[in-house]
């Protein structure tokens, strides 16, 4: 994509975590940014006010992705259109179907029904790594194993290491974009089927479309116990509170967590790399951690290290042992490197969730809902 004539980009649920810091990301590098977001209550409260965090230079549009004229409005004059809005986290979903179904599903069925009439330069799509189930595995000997689940009755019996089809350990390797689709969960369906639409009608109808599969995100303004970053931010806040953190299973499992700084860029990137067009690229570290790995380094910064982590010792619903990702493919093709380590980003993490444990306190100002949906923030 083009970028020297300032072009405007939508950002559907871009008042959200990540699309907070992405707005911050474009606007720096001269993008005009507008969005479209829901500002739900459950999020944004009562008011429905965008976040105080939010570039004041971006156009805020106010309306749901699943509304034709919302879009229509939207749409009106933007190059590219990059799509977070979703509803998040792969444990809620089992229990509340039909709204994933519709925001996630349904809404890019509409978002993609609306380009057709707007056509634009790049679509880049938030996809997820849970659209994997269990990351890619193999054995001693070298097999390797691609669609591995793990037995609901191993799991009840606290075996929580998978296991190959003849019952032989394996062991966790960085899962590459190849690998076979294994959606564990109504979350991870909903991902995978837009990435699956955005694909075909990309295809048809000669709009270039990006997929990211981001890895577990964490950073600054993300919400507490949010099941989209791993509860890093719920683990930094108990701590700092004096309260032990819960880890399920026994705490082992690997996962790669991500900056949203870094997540921010990729999204750029992407929108800048002409070799992004019609493909698909992990979004993570490169680096797997266990929980416990998490836990003891959130546990040194807040000065918390006697506060022995609680092991449940139970699953839950949707998770998965082990996933990280093999980042290969977003380097070469896109420049994309993590610039954040862990440690500097539990760092940031930890400072912001002090800052607001301590503005707990502080009376909250309650503005009025604005006549029009179009605010300017």
């Amino acid at each position: 994509m083009h970028t020297d004539t300032n072009p405007t980009l939508l950002i559907t649920g871009g008042a959200g975590f990540i699309g907070s810091h992405l707005t911050t990301e474009l606007l720096q590098h001269g993008y005009h940014v507008r969005i479209l977001d829901n500002l739900t209550p459950q999020v944004h409260g009562p008011d429905r006010q965008p976040p105080g965090h939010l570039d004041g230079r971006a156009e805020v549009l106010v309306g749901d992705i699943r509304d034709p004229q919302h879009l229509q409005e939207a749409l009106e004059g933007v190059d590219a259109v990059i799509h977070l809005a979703a509803v998040v986290g792969e444990r809620p979903s089992m229990c509340r179907i039909e709204k994933y179904t519709s925001v996630n599903t349904i809404g890019t069925a509409v978002l993609l029904e609306a380009l057709l009439d707007h056509p634009i330069e790049r679509l880049i799509v938030a996809s997820s790594s849970a659209v994997y189930g269990e990351g890619l595995y193999c054995s001693y000997n070298g097999t390797v194993y691609p669609k591995i689940r793990r037995s609901p009755k191993d799991i009840a019996k606290g075996n929580w290491e998978p296991r190959s089809p003849d019952g032989e350990v394996i062991y966790p390797l960085p899962t590459p974009e190849t690998k076979e689709a294994s959606p564990l969960s109504i979350y991870a369906v909903s991902k995978y089927n837009q990435e699956e639409m955005c694909r075909m009608i990309g295809e048809a109808y000669g709009i270039p479309t990006t997929i990211l599969r981001l890895f577990p995100i964490y950073g600054p303004h993300q919400g507490y116990a949010s099941p989209y970053s791993g509860m890093l931010t719920e683990y930094a806040s108990r701590l700092l509170q004096g309260l032990p953190v819960r880890l399920f299973e026994d705490g082992y499992q690997q996962r790669d967590f991500v900056s949203v700084y870094d997540a921010a860029r990729a999204f750029r990137l992407a929108l800048e790399s002409p070799g992004a067009a019609y493909e698909t690229f992990n979004i993570g570290s490169g680096r797997p951690h266990t929980f416990r790995t998490v836990v003891d380094l959130l546990a040194t910064i807040t000065g918390r290290e006697y506060l022995a982590p609680e092991i449940m010792g139970t699953a839950r619903v949707g998770d998965v042992r082990h996933c990280f990702a093999d980042i290969s493919r977003a380097r070469e093709a896109l420049g994309y490197e993590p610039k954040v380590s862990l440690e500097e980003g539990l760092l940031d993490l930890v400072a912001w969730v002090r800052g607001e444990i301590a503005g707990l306190q502080r009376p909250k100002l309650h503005l009025k809902t604005p006549a029009s949906s179009r605010l300017h923030v």
